[in-house]
């Protein structure tokens, strides 16, 4: 029975570990406010603009809009990868039960830089101010997951 009861803990733990990297899709990564009236949202998956309204995807923003662009911009391509190799390990250490927290939640991090520079790249036009939601989530995703599988260590006695 308690073994059980162990099992189940360390099953919600490394659940919660994976919904907090999962939970990133959900929240705009970047929020650009254009003269203080219009917004441009930054998802992992796409932006969504206020005006006109309008949802353009990752793939069609790539293959049709980034002629000409400024080079910050292509950090968002970059974090998208960094998180989709922390989702993937996050996924496979839920899985199997076999993953270092460590690569998930540096992945995480890196993923939160990445973001950190694209907000401060829209910062610095004028008439535009972004908030880096992302790297916040990112971040707390990270220390989420890191809590999540360092608290199951503990109970398990493992060292790492």
């Amino acid at each position: 029975m308690i073994a059980v009861a162990t099992s189940t803990v360390r099953s919600r733990l490394a659940t919660l570990g994976l919904l907090a990297v999962l939970a990133v899709l959900a929240v705009p990564w970047s929020v650009q406010v254009f003269s203080g009236r219009d917004a441009t949202f930054v998802f992992a998956w796409g932006l969504v603009n206020t005006n006109p309204p309008m949802v353009t995807t990752l793939p069609e923003f790539l293959l049709l809009y980034t002629r000409g662009l400024p080079e910050y911009i292509l950090a968002w391509p970059l974090s998208v990868g960094v998180y989709a190799a922390a989702l993937a390990s996050a996924g496979v250490g839920w899985w199997t039960g076999l993953e270092d927290p460590r690569v998930t939640a540096g992945l995480l991090v890196v993923a939160a830089v990445a973001q950190a520079q694209l907000a401060w790249g829209f910062s610095i036009q004028p008439n535009r101010v972004a908030w880096p939601i992302g790297s916040v989530v990112l971040v707390t995703a990270a220390a989420v997951h890191y809590w999540a599988h360092t608290r199951e260590a503990g109970e398990k006695g493992d060292a790492r």
